[in-house]
């Protein structure tokens, strides 16, 4: 019983806050800009919208490539095939509980391709860990680069910059405790946690020991690349946005990636975090939203086509 309302809530509460987002900005949203918003999308350029959805095959084939390297090194040959088609599905599940889409490729590699599901779901936590670091020297080169413009906006809303430096700070502290406490404790609640992650550690180190470790480091910035330059060319979509200058687009793509963990898939949440942030350089609000959607709408059919088509593809693929 317990499982299954948790099931439910991690399912509706996202949802929820995407729609609460949506409902937001639609009714913050001057007439004029909601005409605005109606306007950009009849008359984008379409062209960079199916030019970007071309370099995200480059990242669903690049993530699917990095991660043989990883089973290898644990002695599984995996067809890519296979390995491609789990992790489109694994997006597709994102969009519904957000995270759950690391589950179900565990498992679907389990089921067709006999790796441990532990040991599967390692290498697939290792690769979040690289990706979560990769993604915090965007978070930094964006925020050095923005420093005074980011300081300005804090002021105005009476966030002391103080304030920020002290959490950063406990919150560093309190993960290096953390770690000190799981490496070095005794105690028995570690050791069991210990014991039952034994298979995700070892997926975890197979980075550091791998024959091909940097090729996958490779790909791992690729990944990131493949993102951010998706992210870029649709800026020339519309010619409002088409001027702006690359660090804010690094903002901007920082921005949104931040809000897809806060709904489904970035449900409301995307578009709202996207104009928010090319507001502050002069972007109106009607526009932003409308860029923030022309990504998160392609973006989002893309997904559900190819998971859809592997979710299909995978049982009739690998018939004994």
């Amino acid at each position: 019983m317990k499982a299954s309302i948790r099931k439910f809530l991690s399912l509706t509460i996202p949802l929820i806050i995407g729609l609460g987002i949506i409902y937001y900005q639609y009714t913050t949203l001057t007439p004029e800009e909601l005409e605005k918003i109606k306007i950009s999308f009849i008359k984008a350029d379409y062209f960079y919208i199916f030019l970007s959805l071309f370099i995200a095959l480059f990242g669903f084939w690049s993530r699917a490539y990095r991660w043989k390297f990883a089973l290898q090194h644990l002695g599984y040959q995996t067809k890519f095939r296979n390995d491609l088609m789990t992790v489109c599905v694994s997006y597709l599940v994102n969009l519904t509980i957000p995270r759950s889409g690391e589950i179900s490729r565990a498992a679907l590699l389990k089921k067709y391709e006999n790796v441990p599901f532990d040991k599967g779901f390692g290498t697939i936590v290792a690769e979040r860990i690289v990706d979560m670091l990769i993604f915090l020297l965007f978070v930094a080169i964006g925020f050095i680069s923005q420093f005074d413009k980011i300081y300005h906006y804090l002021l105005d809303k009476n966030v002391k910059f103080e304030t920020l430096i002290w959490t950063a700070i406990v919150g560093f502290l309190l993960f290096i405790l953390f770690v000190l406490i799981w490496i070095y404790a005794e105690w028995k609640i570690i050791l069991k946690l210990k014991q039952k992650l034994s298979g995700l550690i070892e997926g975890m180190q197979s980075i550091l020991k791998m024959k091909d470790k940097w090729k996958y480091i490779f790909h791992s910035f690729f990944i990131w690349f493949s993102y951010l330059a998706m992210f870029y060319v649709t800026i020339f979509a519309l010619p409002e946005t088409a001027d702006i200058s690359f660090d804010v687009v690094v903002m901007g793509f920082i921005f949104g990636t931040l809000a897809v963990g806060f709904s489904n898939g970035g449900l409301g949440a995307y578009p709202w975090a996207v104009a928010s942030i090319l507001a502050l350089y002069g972007i109106s609000e009607g526009i932003g939203t409308a860029f923030g959607y022309l990504i998160w709408v392609s973006q989002t059919l893309l997904t559900i086509f190819l998971g859809l088509l592997s979710y299909l593809l995978l049982p009739i693929l690998n018939k004994k």
